[in-house]
């Protein structure tokens, strides 16, 4: 395991994506060390990623999407979908491992980077505080928030029935994250930073990034990609 310079500047790490769970525990320890949760957005934000990965296959391949918007008006600006053969074999804990090598490699096909990705799963509010969002982030050198729909650990009390109402989900007497009420009467969401942004920032871009929808634009665009809804609706109404 090692740290590189991008060319443009960006720190990243680089590590065995096939490992086994001893080895992805230890390397999840020593990441967590390097998390940082303090705001490192660039003063003007001009494009917001939603990133959603998942299965297909039985999970022999991983599938990731990313959809770039400009965040003043969440026009579509760039978005791609990449189908990468999984990694490491599914263990509680480390779904990480499986998941970014696909997203790499769908970063790497868009046109521009973005300056913020907000990411379908966990930030620190992780049991070892590496979730995809934060893994992600050390891995690209970018911003990061995780945008859950379930909670994976920690404790919070009854979110009030108010639209963008939210409670401190917290883990070890620590605040992991925020579970905010994005629509009145659905379930929350769970929202939590990943790397190289705090918890008040991390809120604020979810919010900013919501419609009429329980999701924010930005990972419900990666999803409907990676889904590849819209096609198949459009084929269903043609018929």
């Amino acid at each position: 395991m090692g740290w590189r310079q991008t060319a443009d500047g960006r720190t990243v790490v680089e590590h065995d994506w096939s490992t086994d769970a001893r080895s992805g525990r230890a390397i999840q320890e020593v990441l967590a060390q390097h998390v940082d949760t303090t705001c490192r957005l660039p003063d003007s934000i001009r494009r917001i990623a939603g990133v959603d990965i998942g299965f297909e296959d039985d999970g022999a391949t991983t599938r990731a999407a990313i959809v770039v918007m400009d965040p003043a008006d969440l026009s579509v600006q760039d978005s791609v979908l990449v189908r990468e053969p999984t990694r490491m074999p599914y263990v509680p804990g480390l779904l990480s491992f499986r998941e970014i090598p696909a997203a790499l490699v769908a970063l790497d096909r868009l046109s521009t980077l973005p300056d913020l990705l907000m990411v379908d799963g966990h930030g620190i509010a992780h049991p070892r505080r590496l979730g995809v969002a934060t893994h992600l982030g050390l891995a690209c050198g970018l911003p990061t928030i995780g945008v859950a729909k379930k909670r994976l650990t920690g404790q919070y009390d009854a979110v009030p029935d108010t639209r963008l109402a939210w409670t401190p989900l917290t883990h070890r007497s620590e605040t992991i994250g925020a579970v905010l009420r994005s629509r009145v009467r659905v379930k929350p969401i769970f929202i939590s930073p990943g790397h190289r942004i705090d918890l008040g920032t991390a809120i604020d871009w979810t919010t900013r990034t919501l419609t009429r929808y329980r999701l924010p634009e930005t990972t419900r665009a990666a999803d409907r990609l990676a889904s590849d809804r819209d096609r198949r609706r459009a084929a269903a109404a043609r018929n």
